[in-house]
């Protein structure tokens, strides 16, 4: 074990946290979601509690870590104007795009107006709600210093130009006859 839980309380506590479940009103609280919405987002399912679900009345939903996660990321996804259906097809993409990963603890979503990107790397960028369509991200340093370069090659050449005033002008000897 890498740790020593006599030692660590505040490590004991975070792990026995994230295995835990949480009741319907913690998960309110700690998602920013009502109660009503949670109930309705389960009945939908839409995020269903994976630790405990409601088995009739009375009964009591437990949420898990990963489920406060994916609420708390619905909730802002909300709050930035997204409907349920849209915040759906985003999790159907990311889903489809990437089915091996395990967590999105890496995952870098950006808000752009009315859509949502997810950054697949420093390099790519992914536009989840337009069928998963690929953009690519480059530094303009790169292009500048390239421009430059073909610019400073350009100049090692000799210069052919046909609009050029100063330049000999071809002979013509073809089609022209002797007399």
């Amino acid at each position: 074990m890498w740790y020593s839980p006599r030692k660590n309380t505040s490590l004991k506590f975070i792990v026995r946290r994230l295995e835990g479940s949480f009741s319907t009103a913690q998960t309110a609280r700690l998602s920013g979601l009502t109660a009503r919405q949670l109930d309705y987002w389960d009945r939908e399912g839409f995020v269903r509690p994976s630790a405990a679900r409601a088995s009739g009345y009375g009964s009591a939903r437990r949420y898990s870590f990963a489920d406060l996660v994916r609420l708390r990321v619905a909730a802002r996804l909300r709050a930035a104007g997204f409907g349920l259906s849209k915040i759906r097809e985003c999790v159907q993409t990311l889903r489809r795009l990437d089915p091996s990963r395990e967590g999105m603890a890496d995952v870098r979503l950006l808000v752009v107006g009315s859509r949502v990107v997810w950054a697949r790397s420093d390099r790519e960028l992914v536009d989840i709600l337009q069928e998963g369509q690929l953009m690519l991200v480059f530094p303009l340093g790169e292009e500048v210093r390239g421009v430059a370069a073909a610019l400073e090659t350009l100049a090692r050449e000799p210069r052919l130009d046909l609009f050029d005033l100063h330049a000999p002008a071809p002979r013509r000897e073809r089609g022209r006859r002797r007399r």
